[in-house]
This record gives structure tokens, C-alpha cells and sequence, in this order.
């Protein structure tokens, strides 16, 4: 009996390297699709070769796939104690593919904003899974590599999309870059069935249904009022103005709730901790601002600059290399530096590289724009690591799991108001410059309704354009767009020193040293795709 136990303990790391396999691919698929999406929108944008979506579309097919990510994350992670994290994991696959072959295939954008969400509760499923199959199925001793193993697999997802999808877009229609996620999910679910264990929850949490349905809706109401400031109506309609009072009434109904919950979803004691609270912050800060920037770089790119969706891609690349790199120095300037100086330092460094972008025009050389791309994911790489150390430094054992799940949320959430935010400025500057040009209007140009349709958005306007001959048209929609572009860029980098100013004060007190972030390397690649999640947007 001896003999056998000890063999089993031998080939117990062998064994669990086919699990790891076969999470590791599950894991990729959430960060693979979002970056595909980063060059995509362009194409959703253009009536002849996409859906012809309008901008205030555009922000929804983006931003209702994290919104409904981050809002079920919690449900997620309550789930897969529940009814184990294989089964959990099944459930996301399955559910993450149907959506994915539905929104290849939707015939409008209203009906792909659907297919979004639901692949976005595919992935809220799908996290908290993967990694709880991970600690379980893992030896003690293999656990940190393999925990490590499978944070680096978002930040090879978010490097790979983009090509990926360019190269898809290049050969294909627009719907293969959701389809291309059905033969990937069909291959993970044959995995997991021959190789993941029918591991069982650590334990029968309570579901929180009344605090999910009132953070989905209250951040889904505030997220629709953004968005509709954008699109060319007075800003003090009730069209803008409701959405935003409900919204923030369901989630001061949320945060109540959660304050007299016995089981909350979101555990309030979190935000006792000065360095939690900061570090908070900071993450919702940085991401609003990097998927704000994101969601307006693919168009110019492939709007003023002429890309193909291939070429624009290969260039966003350089975002998620300096991501990865940023997260290995990481470790090293917090021992340097401390924990407090490296995160600012990151902050700081997104916040010049979008503040350049004001001095982008159509000519602008592609090298620069992939240096300025580098220098931003370098600077989010050094924020991610030593940001969430910090956080978790004060908060008491018994709520780590809690604290991760916040963690988690927080960029999700940024990601989706920092695409709100941005969408709704580009938008309404678009319409407002365009108004103003002078388009050839009339029997040799356009009519009143073509009109319109080039003043709701550079896409329709550049498509027009070329079915027309009206070159002029292009060049006004390309300098509209620009003026819009320095618009959103100008906020963007406001906000991004805004978080600069909060990590310099509010983290003064968490002056962690290298002892706590060092350890922090295993998370470090998970901050990739993390951005590549908030990049999974893009507009113009």
C-alpha cells in the first residue's frame, strides 16, 4: 500500500500538467476575443462590409460583454464552489460557445450586443473555474509555476488577437472572428471531459441573486447614460438624465444591500483599509483611461492612418508586449523604488503617451505610434502587480478571496465606463465638427439623408465616400475625426494624472516594499489580459 501511494504522489505533477493544458486554452479564449474585437470595429462600423453600427452600438457591442463580466464575476466565483469548478467550467464553455457562433451570425448590432453579454457570462463562469480547478488539481509544490503558467495564457491572448483577427478580417466577413472562438471551445470541452477531475466547491456559498441583478442593472444605467451624452442630444434630456439617477439609485440600493447582507457579494470591510481603498481607485482609474485610449486608437489606425485590419493588429502588438514586460520589472522598481513610486511611475508614463496622441495627424509615422503603444503597456505592466500587493497587503485572510474578486472587478468595471466615456466624447465632437464642414450636398454629392448617415459616424462617412467618389468627404470625416480624437485623448490623459495624483497621496501609507510584490509575479501576465480586456474595444 505504501508502494502505490507513493507512485501516486510521483505521478500526481505529471498528471496535472494536461489539466493545466486544458485550463490554460480556456483561459485564453476570454482574453483571445476581446482583443480580436480591437480590430474589428472598424468593420462592424462600415455599412457595405460590416453591420453598419453607429457609435452608440459600437460602445455596446464592447462594453456589454464587461459589463455583464464583471457583474457576474462574484456569481461565478460563488457557482464554482457550489457545484465544483469542472462542472462550472463546462457550463462556461458551452455557454461562451453558443454566444460566440450567435454573434458571428447576428443580423443586426442590437442582436450582437445580446450575443456580447452572454459571452461575457460565458466568461464570468469561466475565470473563477479555471483558476479553482488549478489550486486543486495542482501539487503544492508545482502550484506557483502553474499559477503563473496560467496568468501569462491572458497575455498571449491578448498578443495574438489582434494579428489573429486582421488576419481573419483580411480573408473572411466580419462575423469570423466570433466564429473562429466555436472550434476553440469545442476543443477545450473534449479536454476538459478526458482529463479535468470531477473536483468538488470548497464549500456552499449563498448566490447574492438580488446583488448581482442590482449592480448589472445600477452600472448598465450609468453606462447607457454616458453613452447617450454622446449621441448628439442636450445633455440635461431625460434620455440621459434618467438612466444616470436610476442607475446610481441601484447601486446605492446595491452597496446598501451589501452592508446588511450575511453573505455579501461585495464584502464593505475591504474598503476599511486605506491602501485597498487607494489601490482601488487607482486600478478603476487606469483602466478607464486605457480602454478609453483603446477604444480610439484601432479607428485611427485604420481610419486617418489607411491601415488594414491585419496591419493595425500587427502594430497593437507592441501594447501587450510592453504589458509583459512591464509586469516583469515590476517586481524589481518596487524594490527599488517601493511599491507607491512604481505604481505612480506607471500611471505617469500612460499618461504621456496619451496626451501625444495630440499631436497626431494622418501623416504621423506608424513606428511612433507602435513606440508610444509600447511605452503605454510597459507603464499599465508596472501598475498591475504592484498595485493589486498593496491592496491585498492589509486585508485579513479571510477575506482574500473577496479582495481578489474586487480586484478583478474593479478593471472590468473601468474598462467598461472608460469606453463609455471615451465613445460618448469622440461622438459628440464627430457630430459637431461635421455639422460644421462643408459636404457636397446636392445633385453632383449628397443627399440629405446620405448626409445624415456621414455625419453619424467616420465609418459610414468614409464608406460613402468611396461608393460616391467624393474623396472630399473622407478628408472631412478624417479631420473631424482627428478633432474628435484630441478631444477624448485630452480627457484620457487628464484622468490617467488624476490617478497619478491619487497613487502618489492616497498610497503613502502602503509604502510596500519588494518583499510584498515580489511574490507578485505570478499575476503579473494576468494584468495583459486584463488590458487586452479593457483593449477589446474600439470606435471612431
Amino acid at each position: 500500500m505504501t508502494a502505490v501511494s507513493s507512485t501516486e504522489d510521483r505521478a500526481a505533477p505529471t498528471r496535472s500538467w494536461p489539466v493545466l493544458l486544458v485550463v490554460v486554452c480556456a483561459q485564453m479564449l476570454i482574453w483571445l476575443d476581446t482583443s480580436i474585437l480591437n480590430v474589428a470595429v472598424t468593420t462592424l462600423a462600415d455599412p457595405a462590409e460590416g453591420l453598419g453600427a453607429t457609435p452608440a452600438e459600437l460602445e455596446w457591442v464592447a462594453s456589454a460583454y464587461t459589463l455583464v463580466f464583471a457583474g457576474a464575476l462574484f456569481a461565478g466565483g460563488a457557482l464554482a464552489d457550489r457545484f465544483g469548478p469542472r462542472a462550472t467550467l463546462v457550463a462556461g464553455l458551452a455557454l461562451f460557445g453558443v454566444a460566440s457562433a450567435a454573434g458571428a451570425f447576428a443580423p443586426d448590432p442590437a442582436r450582437l450586443v445580446v450575443a456580447r453579454a452572454f459571452m461575457g457570462a460565458g466568461s464570468a463562469l469561466l475565470m473563477p473555474a479555471t483558476l479553482s480547478v488549478i489550486v486543486q488539481s495542482t501539487p503544492a509544490e508545482k502550484r506557483t509555476r502553474a499559477i503563473a503558467i496560467w496568468s501569462s495564457s491572458s497575455g498571449l491572448g491578448v498578443a495574438v488577437g489582434p494579428v489573429v483577427g486582421g488576419m481573419l478580417l483580411d480573408h473572411f466577413w466580419w462575423g469570423s472572428v466570433f466564429l473562429a472562438n466555436v472550434p476553440i471551445v469545442a476543443l477545450c470541452l473534449a479536454g476538459v471531459v478526458a482529463v479535468v477531475p470531477a473536483l468538488k466547491g470548497p464549500g456552499h456559498r449563498v448566490l447574492d441573486l438580488p446583488g448581482l441583478a442590482l449592480s448589472v442593472l445600477g452600472l448598465g444605467g450609468v453606462v447607457y447614460g454616458i453613452i447617450e451624452l454622446g449621441n448628439g442630444r442636450t445633455w440635461y434630456g431625460a434620455h440621459v438624465l434618467l438612466p444616470l439617477a436610476l442607475g446610481g439609485a441601484l447601486l446605492a440600493a446595491f452597496v446598501a444591500g451589501q452592508r446588511r447582507s450575511p453573505a455579501p457579494s461585495l464584502d464593505l470591510r475591504l474598503f476599511r483599509q486605506p491602501g485597498f481603498t487607494a489601490g482601488s481607485v487607482v486600478l478603476l482609474i487606469a483602466f478607464m483611461a486605457l480602454a478609453g485610449h483603446l477604444f480610439y486608437a484601432a479607428f485611427y489606425l485604420q481610419g486617418p492612418r489607411g491601415l488594414s485590419p491585419a496591419e493595425a493588429g500587427t502594430v497593437m502588438i507592441a501594447a501587450a508586449v510592453g504589458i509583459v514586460l512591464g509586469s516583469q520589472a515590476s517586481p524589481g522598481m518596487s524594490r527599488l523604488l517601493s511599491a507607491r513610486w512604481t505604481i505612480a511611475a506607471g500611471v505617469l508614463a500612460t499618461a504621456a503617451t496619451y496626451a501625444g496622441y495630440l499631436w497626431f495627424d494622418g501623416r504621423t509615422p506608424i513606428p511612433v505610434v507602435a513606440a508610444l503603444l509600447w511605452v503605454q503597456g510597459f507603464g499599465m505592466g508596472l501598475v498591475g502587480t504592484p498595485v493589486t500587493a498593496v491592496m491585498m497587503s492589509g486585508v485579513p485572510p479571510q477575506l482574500t478571496g473577496a479582495g481578489s474578486a474586487v480586484n478583478s472587478v474593479t478593471r472590468q468595471v473601468g474598462g467598461t465606463l472608460g469606453v463609455a466615456m471615451a465613445g460618448s466624447i469622440l461622438s459628440a465632437v464627430y457630430r459637431d465638427r461635421m455639422a460644421d464642414a462643408a459636404l457636397p450636398v446636392g445633385p453632383q454629392g449628397l443627399s440629405a439623408e446620405t448626409a445624415a448617415q456621414a455625419r453619424a459616424s467616420a465609418e459610414s462617412a468614409r464608406s460613402l465616400a468611396g461608393s460616391l467618389r467624393l474623396p472630399e468627404l473622407a478628408a472631412a470625416a478624417d479631420r473631424a475625426f482627428l478633432d474628435a480624437m484630441y478631444a477624448a485623448t485630452f480627457w484620457t490623459a487628464v484622468l490617467a494624472f488624476a490617478g497619478f495624483v491619487v497613487a502618489v497621496v492616497g498610497l503613502r501609507a502602503q509604502n510596500v516594499k519588494s518583499r510584498t510584490v515580489g511574490t507578485g509575479n505570478a499575476g503579473s501576465a494576468g494584468d495583459a489580459g486584463d488590458a487586452g480586456d479593457a483593449g477589446k474595444r474600439g470606435k471612431g
